[in-house]
């Protein structure tokens, strides 16, 4: 393949930098081994490593929450092919300047926090400070600068026509991201290994063990014993045990859910919502199964005035009681620290020349975009005058006001909207439009038709910038004559550089977030606006650093064991976990079950199995109560069971399984997010028009997926509280399911029925087989189903595995017994003795009835003494 085929429709664009081609059209120096690895393998590679990517992404369900978008909490993360490349002497010098600005801004912070004598000398506008909803007053005083508030920094950089960088922003109060750089890095180096190690291209683990040995070592050092004893446990923690550090989410449903989750499991830190934690005698403690353990440092992701609904924002659920006081008297380190979200105005943006002169005596290594506040008169009038250069947006966020573009203004509208800038000068800041660089894209472009070519679609016209399939262009489809195809092309792009607080400066992530715009509008960067990604290489000088800034092997570490930090939030998640697990495959067992009945026989010659199934499937609520084995429409309605979204059918059970299992994201291990996801992109959509055939195969593989999780469930987790919750919940929707279906079987079956469905969907058919040569009876099949304790889907297996997990359980809650299991299991060992194990035995029947109803009251017994949070001491606390 040629240079030319492969650049033909690579868009030129003499406004705009472009970071692959330099102004004579020849490559930059740092990106001539990529385009000739490019030239290298070829188009069609290339879309083979695209789609793998993509794969790859999609099972690791990397995720970004767009609100608006139809895909909803669901919705696939974009990443781009190529990465974005820096060179080693570039990179120099944005590394030194986003330590300046780090140091910066948090002497800023401090000092507004503090003595605010940056504001009484007027260095810095008091109305910027005291009218921006950022400034938090109940944290006014607290001694930050023991805890370095700006803990996590990071710049939005942009370049500019002229090659120079400029900061767009700056991101202080939970700088999202660094988990979304590392996934990045994950799949494309996966997709070019050989091109990565050609490169020399610095590694990321070194910072992400950085930020969490920093976090480590800032942890307060206050003594909570007595603390410990007002509240009843026996320490609050030795002086060598590991500081406790969370990391703060709003929840699942939050944009970044996916990011937190995965920067969690990284990182070794338990992931918590508000809930999950407390505020006790000035200390912040987690709820654990094991009782309350103190928490160190909070990693938060939680806007500043969510946090604490106590002194903050009283609407708030996310938020922690008493947080704020607990800051307040230095026995917990936030990261970053709360009132943080003030630096991330606009509005400061113009004033941070001065204010590095003055407070670090030397001026910016790198300018931030051109900025001016409205509430200057002579800063008015110069915006207006130049309005159709600028971009007007909010001083201040509780506005809820968008950036206006002022060269989209015309006539009427451009007059109202100056009458509303002077109304009210201080609410704006007016920013100068900057052309941003361009970056080579391997992305979706449409050929063909009425003489378009390779630059058609995305890469020219309306769709400059669209890139990623995320644009208009791409979401039309080909018109007739057209196809899609890809190509190499150009998007606007913005990196997104972070920093954390090491010792007294601050280290720098040697790659970052490189932002793209691929929504209709390419002045925009915003992930929310529909954004795609790149991953960034950050070239090296000499040799790739392999060191850490982990402990070394001398030093001293101390063990932790999973039951003592397990929060009791997350050991619900999984115990319901294990129970939804079990209703997927049950539902997907009986369903198929049905089907092969309908299929085998005309509705005249179906015997007493069918009527009991279809009384099964009634009382499992998959068809209408009113359809009887005789209806005509039944198999529409088993078909509804299979594929519409209606409460109780499968794909309810999966999609309530997913959601389970989207709140235990940092716990779950890749493989198990791997199938689950796979499983939802098959199983979970709703289709319109279905045949049987097509039920078969879904039914088929919902049982294959069940399954495929009990296998991890098996042999990937550790056996911790966590763990033994999670099979008890197996055991227990186990043990009810088939409590159920035998009483039910037993009360309308006949003489002479086949009785293969019940082996069927209580998967013991291959065991009852390689045991008796006999078809299936009842004498067999009840020892097989009820008694037998080495069959894993027997009652009695179920009963015996749950009486030792709740004597085992019951120590954590002062030995007070759970349930009523051992008189059942002895009942029932009864029944078998007397030979009254028979299908016309009243007082089997009376048992399954009177078993059922304990493990439903087990399970009740379980949530409300475990997993409440709202009890008096300790143990109902956690």
């Amino acid at each position: 393949m040629s240079r030319e085929a492969l650049v033909t429709g690579y868009p030129a664009h003499s406004e705009r930098y472009d970071e692959l081609f330099g102004a004579t059209g020849a490559a930059r120096l740092h990106w001539r081994t990529l385009l000739e690895h490019l030239l290298d393998i070829g188009p069609q590679a290339l879309d083979a490593r695209h789609r793998e990517v993509t794969r790859l992404l999609r099972e690791n369900g990397v995720t970004y929450n767009i609100y608006a978008d139809p895909e909803g909490l669901a919705r696939p993360w974009d990443l781009d092919l190529l990465p974005m490349i820096v060179s080693a002497a570039e990179w120099e010098g944005i590394e030194a300047a986003v330590i300046q600005r780090a140091t910066l801004l948090n002497r800023i912070l401090a000092d507004i926090y503090g003595s605010q004598s940056l504001v009484c000398e007027g260095r810095l506008p008091a109305a910027l400070v005291h009218g921006h909803r950022g400034f938090l007053r109940p944290c006014h005083g607290i001694e930050q600068n023991r805890q370095t508030p700006l803990h996590i920094y990071a710049a939005d950089l942009a370049r500019s026509p002229d090659g120079r960088w400029w900061v767009l922003g700056d991101r202080t109060q939970g700088p999202t991201g660094a988990g979304y750089a590392l996934e990045n890095r994950l799949a494309i180096a996966r997709a070019f290994p050989d091109l990565f190690r050609t490169l020399n291209v610095q590694r990321l683990a070194s910072f992400m063990s950085t930020l969490r040995e920093s976090l480590a070592a800032r942890a307060p050092r206050t003594d909570a014993t007595e603390a410990a004893r007002l509240l009843g446990l026996a320490r609050a923690d030795a002086p060598d045990d590991p500081p406790l550090i969370v990391l703060l989410t709003p929840g699942p449903y939050s944009e970044t859910y996916s990011e937190q989750a995965f920067l969690a499991r990284y990182l070794g830190f338990p992931l918590v919502v508000g809930g999950d934690l407390t505020v006790r005698q000035g200390f912040v403690w987690l709820k654990t199964l094991s009782g309350l353990q103190r928490v160190s440092v909070i990693l938060r992701r939680l806007d500043d005035d969510f946090c604490d609904p106590l002194e903050l924002r009283a609407d708030s659920a996310l938020g922690v009681p008493g947080l704020t006081e607990a800051f307040r008297r230095g026995n917990v380190v936030i990261a970053n620290g709360l009132g943080s979200g003030l630096l991330e105005s606009g509005t400061l943006l113009g004033y941070l020349p001065s204010l590095a002169r003055h407070v670090l005596g030397e001026a910016l290594r790198l300018p931030s975009i051109a900025t001016w506040w409205c509430g200057e008169p002579a800063a008015l009038e110069d915006a207006i005058e130049r309005l159709d250069s600028l971009v007007i947006k909010p001083a201040f966020p509780q506005s809820g006001e968008r950036p206006v573009f002022g060269k989209d203004l015309a006539d009427e509208a451009r007059l109202a909207f100056i009458a509303k800038l002077r109304a009210r000068p201080q609410n704006y800041v007016a920013q100068e439009m900057v052309k941003l660089s361009r970056a080579p894209t391997w992305q979706q472009i449409v050929v063909g038709n009425a003489g378009e070519g390779l630059g058609a679609g995305l890469g020219t016209g309306v769709g400059v910038g669209a890139g990623i399939g995320a644009g208009v262009a791409a979401s039309r489809p080909p018109r007739p004559g057209q196809r899609e195809d890809r190509a190499l092309q150009s998007a606007v792009i913005g990196l997104r550089v972070f920093a954390c607080a090491f010792n007294d400066s601050y280290v720098v992530m040697p790659g970052g977030l490189t932002r793209v715009a691929s929504g209709p509008d390419d002045r925009v960067l915003s992930m929310q606006m529909g954004g795609a990604s790149k991953d960034t290489w950050v070239l090296a000088s000499g040799n790739v650093s392999h060191l850490t800034l982990l402990p070394s092997e001398e030093a001293v570490v101390h063990p932790v064991r999973g039951d003592e930090r397990l929060a009791s939030r997350t050991v619900e998640n999984l115990y319901w976990f294990g129970r939804y697990c079990e209703r997927v495959d049950n539902v997907a067992r009986l369903l198929r079950r049905t089907f092969d009945t309908l299929l085998g026989a005309s509705a005249d010659e179906r015997g007493a199995d069918w009527r009991t199934l279809i009384e099964l499937c009634r009382w499992f609520e998959l068809i209408d109560e009113k359809v009887g084995p005789l209806d005509g429409r039944i198999q529409s309605h088993l078909l509804a069971a299979v594929f519409t979204k209606r409460p109780q059918c499968l794909p309810d059970r999966l999609r309530t399984l997913y959601d389970v299992s989207s709140r235990l994201h940092e716990r779950l291990s890749l493989d198990n997010w791997r199938v689950l996801n796979q499983m939802i992109q098959r199983l979970a959509t709703e289709r319109s028009q279905t045949t049987v055939d097509a039920a078969l195969k879904r039914l088929d593989e919902a049982t294959v997926v069940a399954m495929t999780l009990s296998g991890f469930a098996l042999d990937g987790m550790t056996r911790d509280l966590g763990w033994r919750f999670m099979s008890l919940g197996r055991r227990i929707e186990r043990y009810l399911y088939m409590c159920t279906v035998l009483s039910k079987a037993l009360s309308l079956q006949q003489t002479g029925a086949n009785l293969d469905w019940l082996l069927e969907i209580g998967d013991s058919i291959a065991t009852y087989r390689a045991r008796y040569v006999a078809s299936a009876q009842w004498p067999l099949l009840l020892d097989l189903l009820v008694m037998d304790e080495t069959n894993p889907r027997s009652i009695a297996f179920q009963l015996e595995g749950m009486i030792q997990a709740t004597r085992k359980l019951a120590a954590l809650d002062s030995g007070r017994a759970l349930g009523t299991l051992e008189p059942l299991m002895k009942e029932l060992q009864a029944l078998q003795r007397g030979g009254r194990l028979r299908k016309d035995s009243a007082e089997l029947m009376d048992w399954l009835v009177r078993a059922g109803s304990a493990g439903y009251r087990l399970s009740d017994d379980l949530c409300n003494r475990f997993f409440s949070y709202s009890g008096p001491d300790i143990k109902a606390a956690a």
